[in-house]
């Protein structure tokens, strides 16, 4: 769909949390008719865009087995109950599939509906393998889209989800940087399978995390998501670990709720399940106490953390699925390799791979895993000539530097690349007409995982032509590949490159390839270019879109435009570019127009993402 068509109610979308944007992107590409209804009546507030082609006033919900649905969506509401109907067989042999969820919306009595309507000569099989798509696509886009990488604290997690459409959905992991060195590990299991169990989750995840921004304790955390849970009849049941860690010193604190207590894995390759006071799953005994437990992860030791379908992987009896998670973890973690260089991304895909002896899996399984390093990557300092004949040494350490932090290739080539044009540039013109000088190169990466690296030189400082066509070039590089860029000028020439240290699951890798549906161009035909993107603009689209507007701006030096008139799904590594390059625009004294008309999906996600205060929208 055009986003500058009218029609599709735009309102709130079915899960409005910090998990919003991905799910109403991933819900609006489903192949399966979505409504979400609320307030007098069950008015539709949202559709997804097959929805919108059915129609969208309450009388275009047709009637299914006997029953129209727009009057059992309103029993459903008043009931609190779901319902499902599978409707006969129409004389083109096409039958409908409806389920009916029960929701609030905006403290409103609402309704999920959603439409499955598949051809009966596919068979049950088809119809499930497309629900098996939708449950897929929004489970994926509700778990975190990078995992934070500290210098003393490797990460990595892995879903996969159950055999049986009737356990999947749910599950789900999560790793929040608290500040100071400590993050948040949590994994856990939504109540329920499919969409409403993805959505209760993104409730949940969501809940979380702005508690754990509050006030991180485990027991806080754990009391204030029971209180939640216990008014949110979807998330009623559900279980979860909350554990902070300390990657310097190693220490966690801990709570749960009806979940089971991760396995602790020390470097020797011992195994321990770490203690736990029981506690009922959130919100199914008002005012159970949460307390916290302490535990200490030695340098070197890994800490498993799993949701209960990691036990039952292989159908075995709780004692038995523990011990053999145990024992897979141990044989992952000792394998030759898998604790050198970006390996240890890989451990929880390893570890689920190895739960996993058939293709049936009863339950969803969620891993992750925190692996505290042996060993603390000291800073990086060099103090080379500054000659072109200097620069292989520069790539040479650095490369192995960026590789003992864990960083993967992509990030480290990317990183490489920038410092390799700011070293080039101090080789070639920072005393140029003069005996050459020397120029330091300085890498470090904080507690936190931000990592600053430094060029700086002694030479004479030309202030840049404000032509963006000289002063953009290098700029542009750097900017297409670090998150910050910084130029000061005083005796002599310091550039500070700063990024994010991160790592993206091994799912995410292999699920967004090398193409994309997504046209990016560049529009020059006025005086300030417009970059015009349309269709659906997914992980591989976004980063086409960053750089087109990068070029187009000479390294965010000059003004551009970016037009999103005919985008059709516009997913969160989208609207992160939008952000970073508003920021740059910021920076640089300019602001960023994006066009994105009202009512559409795209302005949408725009607004409820806040960047309605950082760009001008149109």
């Amino acid at each position: 769909m055009n986003t500058s068509q009218e029609s599709p109610p735009s309102g709130p979308a079915p899960v409005d949390d910090a998990g919003g944007a991905a799910l109403v992107a991933a819900l609006e590409a489903s192949s399966t008719a979505i409504w979400c209804l609320a307030g007098p009546g069950l008015q539709p507030v949202w559709a997804n865009a097959r929805a919108r082609g059915m129609g969208t006033a309450p009388g275009d919900l047709a009637a299914v087995a006997g029953r129209r649905v727009a009057e059992l969506a309103g029993e459903v509401a008043h009931s609190g109950h779901a319902e499902t109907l599978h409707g006969a067989p129409d004389p083109d042999g096409r039958a409908a599939t409806v389920v009916l969820q029960p929701l609030e919306v905006h403290g409103q009595p609402g309704v999920l509906v959603l439409v499955e309507d598949e051809r009966t000569a596919c068979g049950r099989a088809a119809t499930v393998m497309a629900e098996g798509d939708v449950v897929d696509q929004v489970q994926h886009s509700l778990l975190p889209p990078a995992l934070p990488l500290l210098p003393d604290v490797r990460l990595s997690g892995s879903y996969h989800r159950a055999s049986s459409l009737h356990a999947a959905g749910g599950d789900w992991y999560d790793a929040v940087p608290l500040g100071r060195g400590r993050l948040a590990l949590v994994v856990g299991d939504a109540v329920g399978h499919g969409v409403p169990a993805a959505g209760a989750m993104s409730r949940l995840r969501g809940a979380m995390r702005s508690l754990a921004l509050r006030d991180p304790s485990p027991a806080a955390v754990v009391a204030a998501l029971d209180a939640f849970a216990g008014q949110m009849d979807d998330v009623e049941g559900a279980s979860v670990f909350y554990g902070v860690l300390e990657a310097a010193t190693g220490r966690l604190t801990y709570a749960a709720a009806g979940h089971p207590a991760p396995l602790l894995v020390r470097a020797d390759g011992g195994t321990e399940f770490l203690r736990l006071d029981p506690r009922p799953p959130l919100g199914t005994l008002p005012g159970a106490p949460s307390v916290a437990a302490t535990a200490q992860l030695p340098q070197g030791s890994t800490l498993v953390l799993f949701s209960d379908g990691a036990v039952a992987a292989s159908r075995a009896l709780s004692a038995e699925g523990l011990d053999r998670l145990a024992e897979v973890s141990c044989a992952a973690l000792t394998a030759p390799g898998a604790l050198e260089g970006d390996a240890p991304a890989e451990l929880a895909a390893a570890i689920v791979e190895g739960l996993l002896d058939s293709e049936e899996h009863p339950d969803d399984i969620a891993v992750l895993v925190a692996h505290r390093r042996a060993e603390t990557t000291e800073p990086l300092d060099l103090d080379l000539p500054a000659v072109p004949a200097a620069l292989p040494m520069v790539r040479r350490h650095l490369g192995g530097w960026l590789a003992r932090l864990g960083m993967g290739e992509q990030d480290r080539v990317g990183v490489m690349v920038a410092v390799g044009e700011a070293t080039a540039n101090a080789a070639e013109h920072a005393y140029r007409g003069v005996e050459p000088g020397r120029m330091q190169v300085t890498a470090a990466v904080d507690v936190d995982g931000l990592l600053t690296v430094t060029v700086r030189d002694q030479g004479r400082w030309r202030p840049p032509d404000r032509d963006p066509g000289d002063r953009g070039r290098g700029l542009l590089i750097m900017r297409q590949l670090v998150d910050g860029v910084v130029l000061q000028g005083e005796n002599g020439t310091t550039v500070t490159l700063s990024m994010r240290l991160r790592r993206t699951p091994e799912e995410d890798e292999d699920r967004h390839g090398g193409t994309t549906s997504a046209e990016v161009v560049v529009d020059r035909s006025a005086e300030c270019p417009v970059v015009r993107v349309s269709d659906a603009v997914d992980m591989v689209g976004a980063e086409q879109m960053r750089i087109r507007l990068l070029e187009a701006s000479h390294g965010g030096t000059g003004r551009v435009e970016l037009d999103l008139t005919a985008v059709t799904l516009f997913s969160s590594a989208a609207v992160r570019v939008v952000l970073a390059m508003a920021r740059i625009a910021g920076e640089e004294g300019w602001r960023l127009v994006v066009h994105a008309p009202e009512g559409g999906v795209t302005r949408h996600i725009l607004e409820i993402s806040g960047l309605a205060g950082l760009v001008e929208l149109r």
